[in-house]
């Protein structure tokens, strides 16, 4: 049946944790995970709540697939209303954390209310308490873990936490389970802390029971699998080189947004991109890469496990961050890096450890400090009033931000609060590069047009796995569309953003639909789920998931005017590279997708759509 159907409930304000049954009638419409925790949270919060007051609910949810033999069966997602943007966040995370809830027998937790003093929730199968964190708060997400795991006496726990980031509630603080796997934006780490929760720390010996047809399942996830293993993105590329196998693929298209998104090109992309990961430093003659992991049930491996050179500046008297952990993926090496000019990997991966060490998302960062750089260059931040000189390449600057940020000193407690605010207050708006006040990611959206409307029209803001065209109009996957067109994008997004939400509603990677269609995910849910699972249902499901999602939005106060980019993508040209000259045609392109979609022209959810998707 590939849910456990039962949630628990842990009502922070009491202290009480209940167990339910899961709403089967809705795991029927909404599948699991993202789509079905945000057909939970939107039943029982008003959209217009403060997401740091105890009113907001936090939950955390697996998919029918999570914890099965399907291939990258680990993922798990946090839904709540966001604190950086005040839309619905959903935030999806990898490693071992997700399977282990399934493990305990539990398809979702919700967390409502807040505790009076710090705790934790402690999950061995059925049983669950909340415990005392007053020692853990102060405390990072790397000692939060290992120390809850002495306490225990279990090495076998998993673990997901928040570190300084959350509890000084950083907007885009995220939360961090099995060291460097993260659910990183948004700021779901933020409206953690908000509740006084330290962490969710699970044990699980049960397995994932009940599926519907076992020898049916094994056939179709033993296809799946060797559709990954025979693809050249996920089967070579990703094992060995990571997502960072993009950094000079989106350089040389003219599509690497630098220096807060005055330029599209990098000159020192090749030096913090995978090739320069592999290669050997001079000082020591080790390369930055030890090897590659990967998440529960994972067949690709496109994990990075790093070591920084112990002779660079920002460790040499640091042993603490001398030993191999998570490395750099490649959105994260873009935000640090081209983002704000900083060429120096190694400076790259002591800001990428302190993001994982104390939870706190390396995108929103990185964009927020490529903002304070500009307004530094510009003279309207000054060396006084930030705490170091930051114009634009300085690693030295890059470091003591993240210092900064990640502890709540200085001015990183600005940082913190996103660069929409941030600027605000500066008095340059437009400097700020969000969707709904969330940052971009790694890709411009001039010389990548179909990733300006996914940007815009994302419902969690600026996001790039919500439809990831960068497949289509970069890899050819599953069909090669010219990026420098808007010709065709409303239609291509859409497709992407519907398909997307099946895979994180089935508890799958997204790096899976590299190779993988709706096509190879249907007969995975058919063989492990009770009911119909056609590519018909799964088609509609997706569109009612994103359409659900709009919906929370509109109620919360978004309106058309919200579905728009920076007007320095509108009106600069881009100066280099194959896009040069060409500017986004979002304007073109949002009155097309709102059609395509069902919506008024307004951008609002239409009668007949509601009753079509029966929302």
């Amino acid at each position: 049946m590939g849910w456990a159907r039962k949630i628990l409930r842990v009502n922070l304000t009491q202290g009480t944790c209940t167990p339910e049954p899961l709403n089967m009638q809705w795991a029927d419409e909404y599948l699991g995970s993202r789509g079905l925790a945000s057909k939970y949270l939107i039943s029982e919060i008003d959209p217009k709540v403060d997401p740091l007051s105890p009113d907001n609910k936090m939950i955390m949810s697996t998919g029918p697939l999570t914890g099965t033999m399907a291939s990258t069966g680990g993922r798990y997602t946090i839904v709540t209303k966001g604190p950086l943007t005040g839309a619905i966040a959903c935030s999806n995370s990898g490693g071992f954390f997700g399977a282990e809830m399934k493990f305990a027998g539990w398809d979702m937790i919700i967390f409502e209310g807040k505790s009076p003093k710090p705790v934790y929730l402690y999950v061995e199968n059925d049983r669950a308490e909340l415990r005392d964190a007053s020692g853990l708060w102060g405390k990072s997400c790397w000692e939060t873990e290992e120390t809850i795991k002495k306490q225990h006496q279990d090495p076998q726990i998993r673990v997901s936490s928040i570190g300084r980031a959350g509890e000084n509630q950083v907007l885009y603080a995220c939360v961090v389970n099995d060291l460097h796997r993260a659910a990183g934006r948004s700021g779901v780490g933020a409206v953690m802390g908000s509740k006084n929760l330290k962490a969710v720390a699970l044990r699980g010996t049960k397995g994932v029971g009940g599926i519907k047809d076992f020898k049916g399942f094994m056939a179709a996830t033993t296809a799946a699998k060797k559709v990954l293993a025979d693809n050249a993105v996920t089967g070579e590329g990703l094992p060995k080189y990571g997502t960072q196998v993009l950094m000079n693929v989106i350089n040389e298209m003219g599509s690497l947004p630098t220096r807060n998104h005055k330029d599209v090109q990098f000159e020192d992309a090749s030096k913090i991109s995978a090739e320069a990961m592999h290669e050997k430093r001079a000082s020591d003659g080790k390369s930055q890469l030890v090897t590659n992991a990967a998440c529960f049930g994972c067949t690709i491996a496109c994990g990075r496990i790093s070591e920084i050179d112990k002779g660079h500046f920002t460790v040499v008297n640091k042993p603490e961050y001398w030993g191999a952990s998570g490395g750099l993926e490649y959105e994260a090496a873009w935000a640090l890096g081209a983002a704000n000019g900083v060429g120096d990997i190694e400076a790259l991966q002591y800001a990428n450890l302190l993001c994982n060490e104390q939870g706190m998302d390396p995108i929103s960062f990185g964009a927020t400090v490529g903002a304070v750089m500009e307004l530094y260059e510009m003279g309207v931040l000054t060396s006084e009033q930030i705490g170091v000189d930051a114009p634009f390449g300085s690693a030295e600057a890059l470091a003591r931000f993240t210092e900064m940020t990640a502890l709540g000193e200085g001015f990183g407690v600005e940082i913190g609060q996103g660069s929409k605010r941030l600027c605000a207050k500066y008095g340059h708006p437009e400097l700020s590069m969000t969707v709904k006040g969330q940052e971009f990611p790694a890709y411009d959206a001039r010389g990548i047009q179909g990733m300006g409307l996914t940007y815009a029209t994302s419902n969690r803001g600026a996001c790039h796995l919500r439809s990831y065209t960068v497949a289509s109009e970069v890899l050819g996957i599953p069909v090669k569309t010219d990026p420098l067109v808007t010709e065709g994008k409303p239609e291509l997004v859409k497709a992407f953003q519907d398909a997307t939400a099946i895979f994180d509603s089935a508890g799958i990677c997204v790096f899976t639909s590299f190779a993988w269609t709706l096509a190879d995910v249907q007969p995975q849910l058919q063989a492990a789920c009770d009911g119909d699972w056609s590519m018909e249902k799964l088609n509609l499901v997706g569109e009612r998931i994103w359409n659900m999602e709009r919906q929370f939005n509109t109620a919360a106060g978004f309106t058309r005017k919200d579905d728009d980019l920076p007007p320095r993508l509108k009106t600069e040209p881009a100066q280099t590279g194959p896009a040069k000259g060409l500017v986004s045609g979002i304007d073109k392109m949002i009155p097309e997708y709102y059609q395509i979609r069902g919506w008024t022209p307004e951008g609002v959810v239409t009668e007949e759509t509601v009753a079509r998707l029966g929302l």
